[in-house]
């Protein structure tokens, strides 16, 4: 109970007043629900341009595959089954295949589908009438509408009944991207309806993303949020923003082009040559739009990326990441934060990892993301020894916990980068295991050459403790040969040499990868263990 009530303290502290509020406010006062008519619907200007496709999700008029979960839904209680984990109901309740590939081909599933979803979900009720869901499906109900399909005069009535509850139950006590979302859809509804109400609607959100893309989208031009799965969504949220203003003939929100090209540049940072985003923070492959089809969405609304130059050294010094690129290789390294203060909660305990491909794969690797909610399978995923980097103690370098909750931080300190003729050197120290006794800080510097990695790690401080070097292994890397201090890989058909200097034990860990929600591959963990006296140096080189 000490513990928790720590853990509480920790947490609340780094909270804004107005989330507290609110929170607390939402206890006591519900939304008001107004069950009037729709109003009109506005004119459009010109046609939408086609959005981003995602894959399809309704496999028959009553099957649907989320998460990599199959379920059908076959009476009303199921559109809230409590088999079914929250993340699984949130999408059922999202539409996305409305607007999916081949979406066409399935409009009679679609409409019967809206048709039961307002016979089924009466208003204020279940998990399809919280803000976050209703947020996405609003949006996507539009797109749907102005991509041609036709709407019956029932269905829009219930559009307006969820915007207006929307209005009233916007989530000020979160924050973030669910705020930026909840506004999003109100921007939507305001242009597609017209009249006071839907007037009042636009400008609420209006007011809210002119403030809240200057708070989230940093100078670097990363999401604050430092998940480049939540910053690949954002950064459509702003495409979709473009083009819905531009289908109404009207100036887009003031802020958001000017945030485009920076958040591409960024993202484009943050991927592998595989094309796919790196695995910090909550970050999984199906959720978010690639890369590739972001850029395709921002060339249908002429919004043209220059193409630079491939640079050998690139510092996202706002959000905290550096990426080297040289010629068979390119490394992503970690000298953020864990996220914004006052919401963390997409953050791992994963300072000072790194990211690494050779000829073209991936080799060092974050876990990834496979869960939501609150338990201990999603606890080991946001835990130090799920990431790339040294555990002290077998202790979080920031105090992940619940599902989305984090109490003391790791601080990052003294970033420095130099760049050679031959060399890239790295360095950073945190202070996230001061805590401890002994107070220990983490310095770890990356020296990045041809064809040779060092990496070093030195622990400052006093007492005995363990110090735990980890590297995940992608799972397609193979692990050919092994002696004491080292290990060979296979990449790609070519030889990598891992090899751990000094005293210590090396361990062949078997674990999981999770490149997608709802799916774990097994992978291995190399992870050098020793006992010792600090202060103390750790030296790893990655060879090939």
């Amino acid at each position: 109970m000490k513990q928790k009530a720590k853990l509480l303290f920790h947490t609340i502290k780094y909270l804004k007043f107005s989330q507290v509020f609110n929170r607390i406010k939402r206890r006591f006062v519900k939304p008001a629900i107004d069950m009037s008519p729709a109003p009109d619907v506005s004119v459009v200007a010109r046609k939408l341009q086609s959005v981003v496709r995602r894959q399809p999700r309704m496999l028959n008029e009553n099957r649907f595959e989320f998460l990599n979960v199959i379920a059908d839904i076959q009476i009303a209680a199921d559109w809230n089954s409590p088999d079914q984990d929250k993340l699984w109901l949130y999408n059922l309740h999202y539409f996305d295949d409305l607007n999916a590939i081949k979406a066409s081909q399935r409009f009679f599933w679609h409409t019967n589908l809206i048709e039961c979803w307002i016979n089924e979900n009466p208003p204020c009720s279940g998990n399809g009438w919280e803000a976050y869901p209703s947020s996405l499906r609003i949006v996507n109900w539009i797109k749907w509408i102005l991509a041609g399909n036709s709407f019956k005069q029932k269905w829009l009535d219930s559009l307006a009944i969820q915007v207006r509850y929307l209005s009233n139950n916007l989530e000020t006590h979160l924050l973030g991207n669910h705020l930026f979302v909840n506004a999003k859809a109100l921007v939507f509804a305001g242009l597609f309806f017209e009249g006071k109400d839907a007037d009042r609607w636009y400008q609420n959100g209006l007011n809210i993303i002119e403030k809240e893309v200057l708070e989230q989208v940093l100078a670097d031009g990363g999401n604050f949020e430092l998940s480049p799965m939540y910053h690949s969504l954002f950064l459509e949220d702003l495409l979709d923003l473009v083009n819905i203003h531009r289908a109404y003939n009207k100036d887009v929100i003031s802020g958001v082009k000017d945030k485009i090209l920076p958040m591409f540049d960024w993202l484009n940072s943050m991927c592998h040559p595989d094309g796919g985003v790196s695995f910090f923070n909550d970050t999984a492959f199906g959720v978010a739009p690639s890369l590739n089809e972001l850029l395709n969405y921002a060339e249908r609304l002429n919004i043209k990326k220059v193409s630079e130059k491939v640079k050998v050294l690139v510092y996202l010094q706002d959000s905290g990441y550096i990426r080297v690129e040289k010629k068979d290789l390119v490394a992503i390294l970690d000298v953020a934060s864990i996220g914004p203060d006052y919401i963390p909660g997409h953050g791992h305990a994963d300072v000072l990892s790194f990211e690494l491909s050779l000829f073209g794969k991936r080799v060092i690797v974050n876990s990834g993301t496979s869960i939501y909610g609150v338990s201990s399978e999603r606890h080991n995923q946001r835990s130090t020894l799920s990431h790339s980097t040294v555990v002290i103690d077998e202790k979080n370098s920031s105090e992940v916990w619940g599902g989305f909750r984090v109490a003391r931080r790791a601080n990052v300190l003294n970033v420095k980068t130099k760049q050679s003729d031959n060399d890239i050197e790295v360095s950073a120290c945190h202070d996230g295991y001061k805590r401890l006794k002994g107070k220990p800080i983490h310095n770890r510097e990356w020296i990045i050459s041809k064809n040779e990695i060092i990496i070093k790690d030195k622990i400052t401080g006093k007492g005995i403790h363990r110090i735990s070097s980890i590297l995940p292994l992608h799972p397609e890397v193979s692990i050919i040969n092994t002696q004491d201090n080292s290990v060979e890989l296979e990449v790609n058909g070519k030889s990598v040499k891992v090899v751990f200097e000094g005293s210590g034990k090396l361990q062949i860990v078997p674990s999981q990868y999770h490149p997608e929600f709802g799916l774990s591959i097994d992978n291995k963990q190399l992870i050098n263990d020793y006992n010792g006296s600090l202060p103390l140096t750790r030296i790893t080189k990655i060879i090939w």
